[in-house]
């Protein structure tokens, strides 16, 4: 059965290739070129103009440029199609190329705008890329499985008709990890994407593929999906801007997914871009479409223009930031806390209070959420695998002998199988799971009481957000990212976070510090991978806003103004 997935896979990776136009394929940069950043300005392919365009960073600015007119939907998508194929022969970041029906949905825009002279809706004729979980009618979405290779989807997930209904071009969907439960971007359908800043360093996950197209300038605004980091890592690991909401503020009705039922810690999508301005305007236009119509699980939450212009956080003028310099369970590497260091000074700097936060429950909370993750022993991304045959991958590291994992077992069950990133799957049973989410409720209401409890002396007021690390890491080698924690933790606390760019590594700076006594096993891993500055070479280094419960406006607005603040200070 190996040999049957394995000419499957094959044969679905072929057909991708063969969708790419024969005047669209480049002369990759030699292997040993590790920053790749520049390669879509150098090789030629694109046009001044389709330069201008794709390198405009700012999704107000473009759409104002498409909604007047001045640029028509055709041509910027055309460009950013064309820049998505470069980045894909460099960092193999795309699934499904659907070149023809992108263009078809951005040439009836502009012939609706040339008949009315009024744009479609807030995103007209923005190209919008999308992780390989929203189904688009007619195209597969394998999600790296193989098992679900050649099965066109029947119907558009939701997230997709909000976006046409918007005026947004959907025009390509991105890698992730087979299951999707990895912070890194491997499967055996597509292979693995890489970092464009330093190839030898790990994009993040899942929503991997997103992250190295966003930063390759190969599309303007993208949407990943998150329930341990998943859009918030790759935003981070890629120099991004990236939003995970609360549960269910984002319609995720028709997605594809792994742990169907589990819903303790459920997975909630958001975007991924290098503007900051695009976290509004997706989140804006989809709030707009009345999404709650259509997803019953979606929260019935208008846009809230007063939240996002910060009203109850001072209007922004004087604001007081919890920062946590470590959880408690693993200390950040040289160049992270360098980060917060600038982001401290930052906004002292500009007037604004900073106080210590440690925050509460951060271990306990981390080995509840991975015990909700495998409460079913695996048995889901298991029985997927056992329809084709393929292996059910049980790491992300390269020189890992694929042979050896499609020779051993495909279920896990009762803790008998493979470990993943989250630890040994062991099965729970109904009232073992019950009882840790009873669990979660009282630590999610003991945080809560700890946040509302803070007073700035200057404020007045409960602190306005937390700032901390993304990860206690730039971006890792391949297969080397060991520890979510600091991303996890606001999955199973529900409160939404934005990642901010602040640095990158320096060489000189960023040197390793002395061993220090380990706290736990991860503290130690970490310390022992941050080895040499010169491993992490170009690597972004981003920070992590985070707001409470339901304010995705007020994480926008904070996150603008922050991350403003930091950019002008380190000019």
């Amino acid at each position: 059965m190996g040999e049957e997935w394995a000419a499957n896979a094959l044969a679905k990776k072929n057909a991708q290739t063969a969708a790419i136009p024969e005047e669209w394929v480049i002369t990759p940069p030699p292997a040993d070129r590790l920053n790749v950043l520049g390669v879509p300005r150098e090789c030629g392919l694109l046009s001044e103009k389709e330069l201008e365009i794709t390198e405009l960073r700012n999704v107000d600015a473009l759409l104002e440029k498409l909604a007047s007119g001045e640029w028509t939907s055709v041509e910027v998508t055309t460009a950013f199609l064309k820049r998505a194929i470069i980045a894909q022969q460099v960092v193999n970041c795309l699934t499904e190329i659907f070149i023809d029906k992108a263009l078809a949905w951005a040439a009836s825009l502009d012939k609706q705008l040339k008949e009315t002279g009024r744009p479609v809706g807030p995103l007209h004729g923005l190209p919008i890329s999308l992780k390989d979980q929203f189904c688009i009618e007619g195209l597969d979405c394998c999600m790296g499985y193989v098992a679900w290779c050649n099965k066109p989807s029947e119907k558009n997930a939701v997230l997709v008709d909000v976006l046409l209904s918007a005026g947004a071009v959907p025009f390509i969907r991105t890698n992730v990890p087979q299951t999707l439960m990895w912070p890194e971007a491997y499967n055996v359908v597509f292979g693995r994407t890489v970092n464009p800043a330093n190839r030898t360093l790990t994009c993040g996950g899942s929503s991997g593929g997103e992250g190295a197209l966003v930063a390759m300038d190969g599309s303007p605004l993208g949407v990943g999906t998150d329930i341990g980091g998943s859009v918030r890592i790759p935003s981070g690991l890629n120099g991004l801007f990236g939003l995970r909401p609360s549960f269910n503020r984002f319609p995720y009705q028709g997605a594809v997914n792994s742990g169907y039922g589990q819903e303790a810690v459920p997975s909630v999508l958001g975007p991924i871009t290098s503007s900051v301005s695009g976290l509004k305007a997706f989140t804006k236009a989809v709030l707009s479409q009345e999404p709650w119509l259509y997803d019953p699980l979606c929260v019935r939450k208008p846009w809230d223009e007063e939240a996002y212009r910060l009203k109850e956080h001072g209007e922004g003028k004087k604001m007081c930031f919890g920062f946590m310099w470590d959880d408690g369970v693993v200390l950040p590497t040289p160049p992270v806390k360098r980060a917060l260091e600038i982001a401290k000074a930052a906004l002292e700097a500009a007037g604004h209070e900073v106080i210590e936060w440690k925050g509460i429950h951060h271990y306990e909370l981390g080995q509840t959420v991975v015990s909700i993750f495998n409460a079913d022993g695996n048995d889901n991304c298991a029985d997927v695998c056992e329809v084709s045959g393929e292996p059910l991958l049980d790491t992300m590291v390269p020189e890992f002998p694929l042979a050896e994992q499609d020779e051993r077992p495909m279920t896990a069950h009762d803790g008998d199988g493979p470990k993943g990133l989250f630890g040994e799957y062991v099965r729970l049973s109904t009232y073992e799971l019950w009882q840790l989410q009873w669990r979660k409720r009282a630590m999610q209401k003991d945080y809560l009481d700890l946040w509302v409890g803070t007073k700035g002396e200057t404020t007045g007021r409960k602190m306005d957000a937390i700032i901390m690390p993304m990860a206690p890491h730039p971006a890792p080698p391949h297969g080397k990212y060991s520890y979510v924690g600091y991303t996890m933790v606001w999955n199973v606390l529900d409160n939404p976070a934005a990642i901010f760019p602040v640095t990158t590594v320096d060489l000189e700076l960023d040197v390793p510090v002395e061993k220090h006594e380990f706290r736990y096993a991860e503290d130690k891993k970490v310390y022992e991978l941050y080895t040499s500055p010169e491993v992490f070479k170009d690597a972004p280094v981003n920070l992590q806003l985070v707001g409470m419960k339901l304010e995705e406006e007020a994480v926008i607005g904070m996150v603008e103004m922050v991350s403003k603040i930091v950019a002008e200070y380190t000019k």
